[in-house]
């Protein structure tokens, strides 16, 4: 079975930062596309940014410069480093794995908000 656990998130100003991680149960890691995603009240779920085995990433225009994605193939972590937040991060964030070359095999987090004062 695969489980994602997040971290918590928190309240934070704008301007500051927080760092969000994902510990998967996942019995070969390098499998999946890691990723997180995001849905804000009243909005479609988006994806905020990914990042494959061999750390390829990819990133929504809305964060480009801002947030960061990594991995840890060791620790079966990833971690989204966030920068400069602003109140239009404010959203409900999902950890996400999906199985390279079978997406129907996609599993996520328990989901965690982050909120952003302005």
């Amino acid at each position: 079975q695969v489980q994602l656990v997040e971290s918590e998130g928190g309240l934070v100003q704008a301007g500051g930062s927080l760092r969000l991680s994902c510990t998967a149960s996942i019995t070969i890691f390098s499998f999946y596309v890691m990723g997180w995603y995001r849905q804000a009240p009243g909005k479609q779920r988006e994806l905020v940014a990914s990042i494959t085995q061999g750390g390829s990433t990819n990133y929504a225009d809305s964060v480009k410069g801002r947030f960061t994605i990594s991995r840890d193939n060791a620790k079966k972590t990833v971690y989204l480093q966030m920068n400069n937040l602003k109140p239009g991060d404010t959203a409900v964030y999902y950890c996400n794995a999906e199985r390279v070359g079978i997406p129907r095999l996609t599993y996520w987090g328990q989901g965690t908000q982050v909120t952003v004062s302005s």
